[in-house]
């Protein structure tokens, strides 16, 4: 953003680089907060229009336009996290988090026809795995705030308390319980050349409709979770059991011949895009454990794949 020169604009064009330079960050933040692109760009979008309601001189008598941002930003995903319970309760079937490809392989035209802006993409890293926001979906609000502030952002629990409403003692508690949720429900890393192996191995035997060598990868206790969002066919309850995730996997490619299954990467972990005459309509996701894939998430819902999808 620039601006024209004149009185009093030498003051002021700082704070608007200051500002302006925060939106990868606040987009990352609310990302990971909600679970949801489409969500962020709103939430920034709302931030950054709170801001530029503001006076001049309002603005120029903030101390950290980036603090200010981030208050204003987190507030407002505390309210719509609030809300999303309900809101997820109407979901039809099963929700995830919208999945993200790695940056190369982001799809810079939108299906509006508008060129996505560098800034809103998101960091990849391990707070932004499948497993790690799905696990995020069953904190509360607050807890969720607090630990994604201090644990992945490092914020101070004094000013965490100031958003959340809550003691900094109070939101130190909050951090630690979510923390105990992400621990319970880690397993041992698998190194990426490992997982990346297994996947292609999942890819070739689906490819195959080999269904035993499907059975031989998947965990025992595996569970297959697909969201469509009500508007494509998609199972509307988990899937439970390695020969029952084997036979459905096999039924699908057997009901849609002409499937492209790519190797790509999904929120930063080697995950599958399933696409037909170039048209991704799905991606899937992978937690694996001990060389045995634990969970599968597939979604279908096309407004979660806009940075996967050309129109």
């Amino acid at each position: 953003m620039s601006t024209q020169s004149g009185p009093g604009r030498d003051q002021l064009d700082p704070i608007l680089n200051a500002v302006v330079r925060e939106r990868h960050r606040l987009i990352n933040l609310a990302y990971r907060l909600l679970g949801s692109l489409a969500d962020a760009e709103d939430v920034v979008q709302e931030t950054y229009a709170r801001w530029y309601a503001m006076s001049t001189q309002r603005q120029q008598a903030i101390e950290s336009p980036g603090a200010w941002l981030t208050t204003v930003a987190s507030r407002i995903c505390l309210d719509l996290l609030g809300s999303a319970r309900a809101r997820r309760e109407r979901y039809v079937g099963e929700w995830i988090p919208e999945p993200l490809p790695e940056p190369t392989e982001w799809i810079n035209t939108r299906s509006d026809g508008i060129t996505t802006d560098p800034a809103d993409r998101v960091t990849l890293d391990e707070s932004v795995n499948m497993a790690f926001l799905v696990v995020l979906e069953s904190m509360t609000p607050a807890e969720r705030v607090a630990f994604i502030l201090h644990d992945v952002f490092r914020y101070p629990f004094a000013e965490i308390a100031e958003i959340v409403g809550r003691t900094p003692a109070a939101c130190r508690q909050l951090a630690s319980s979510a923390r105990r949720r992400i621990r319970a429900s880690q397993a041992p890393a698998t190194p990426t050349a490992r997982r990346a192996a297994i996947v292609r191995d999942f890819k070739q035997a689906w490819e195959a409709k080999d269904i035993e060598a499907l059975i031989g990868l998947l965990d025992p206790d595996v569970t297959a979770i697909g969201d469509g969002g009500g508007l494509v066919n998609a199972e509307l309850r988990p899937i439970e059991g390695s020969e029952r995730v084997a036979r459905v996997l096999v039924d699908v490619a057997g009901r849609a011949p002409g499937l492209t299954i790519l190797e790509r990467t999904v929120n930063g972990q080697p995950g599958l895009v399933v696409q037909a005459a170039g048209v991704s309509l799905t991606v899937i996701a992978f937690d694996i454990a001990d060389d045995r894939i634990t969970r599968v998430w597939s979604v279908r819902n096309p407004e979660k794949l806009r940075p996967w999808t050309i129109d």
